[in-house]
């Protein structure tokens, strides 16, 4: 068999791992809040995420085409399919460190780094697009910050309209729509996420010349893409969804609907502007905004810290462990 064509098979089966991984991974983000709240019950509450994660992922490409181009520019690398297979094992790696010790980092921020690290460890700087690597990244900076702005508005907005009902009346009606909220927010999980594998898939296949630039992301990728995160969300991650649903404050429902709301609006916004955001740090910053607007006590600070040093710190060492992963595997391989 062709060596391009073995590569991107392997490519193509490493990235449906990762969108697997990413399922379980980011699965407690779309449902930690309504799991928090009994509102559903942790093995309703997850096959609904899945469903509605795979409904989200054959919904929209644009994310997908955009994530195409705007990392590197898919014809100036050498090797470039190779390149791509060692971006994609380091993010399989670092969600899987993440994941075990139930720390919800950005599979965004590891898929994003891991690929412009293994470009640089393969060609230099130059090889990045830094136009639109740097548009990627200021919205991965920014979203979080909008996210918990809203979250804070939002249920500021809910404390001034309910203000003159009892609390509990108020959860029990609250409960019923953090469901739908809940389901929302998987499908805009879905719309967002799935399509970075997209994305990544779609270059490799470009970079192989296997497909033509302008050909867009073939419907097979998109599918196959949607099936892995949603069977990924099937399996649940109860770690994850522990920290997100009782380490960041108390979630009651009225709380639980604002911060879906707050996040799955700021989701959708990207997905139709075409721009990749993590949906971890959008769902969680929302929480903080929330319970900042609650009352700022309520938030533990120290857990919104330590989920902030690991987003911080996600991109640039994916792209090291990348370039660490690319370099082996060209001693052996190339």
């Amino acid at each position: 068999m062709d060596t391009v064509i073995l590569i991107t098979i392997l490519i193509v089966i490493v990235g449906l791992a990762f969108d697997f991984i990413n399922g379980f991974h980011d699965i407690a983000n779309a449902v930690a809040t309504c799991i928090s709240t009994r509102a559903l019950k942790p093995r309703v509450a997850i096959s609904m995420a899945a469903v509605m994660n795979f409904l989200g992922a054959i919904s929209f490409t644009g994310v997908a085409e955009s994530l195409t181009k705007s990392i590197v520019d898919p014809f100036s690398l050498n090797n470039g399919e190779f390149v791509v297979l060692c971006g994609l094992v380091a993010a399989v790696i670092w969600n899987l460190l993440t994941w075990l010790i139930g720390m919800p980092s950005s599979s965004s921020h590891a898929l994003i780094g891991a690929i412009a690290g293994a470009a640089i460890a393969s060609a230099g700087f130059s090889v990045i697009n830094f136009s639109g690597f740097t548009t990627i990244i200021i919205a991965l900076i920014i979203s979080p910050i909008i996210g918990f702005s809203v979250g804070y508005l939002i249920y500021s907005g809910f404390k001034w309209i309910f203000r003159n009902r009892k609390r509990a009346k108020t959860n029990r009606h609250f409960r019923v729509a953090q469901i739908f909220t809940a389901a929302i927010q998987a499908y805009a999980h879905g719309t967002n996420d799935a399509q970075k594998t997209m994305g990544v898939i779609t270059l490799a296949l470009i970079t192989s010349g296997l497909l033509k630039e302008t050909a867009g992301v073939p419907f097979w990728v998109q599918l196959s893409c949607a099936l892995a995160m949603a069977i990924g969300s099937s399996v649940g991650g109860f770690r994850i969804i522990k920290t997100v649903g009782t380490k960041i404050m108390r979630i009651e429902p009225v709380t639980g609907v604002a911060a879906d709301i707050s996040s799955l609006s700021v989701i959708m916004s990207a997905t139709l502007t075409h721009l990749p955001v993590s949906t971890t740090q959008v769902i969680d910053s929302s929480i903080m905004g929330v319970g900042t607007a609650n009352h700022k006590k309520e938030v533990n600070w120290r857990t919104g810290k330590n989920m902030l040093v690991t987003w911080v710190i996600t991109l640039p060492i994916a792209a090291t462990l990348a370039a660490l992963v690319y370099w082996i595997a060209a001693f052996l391989f190339l």
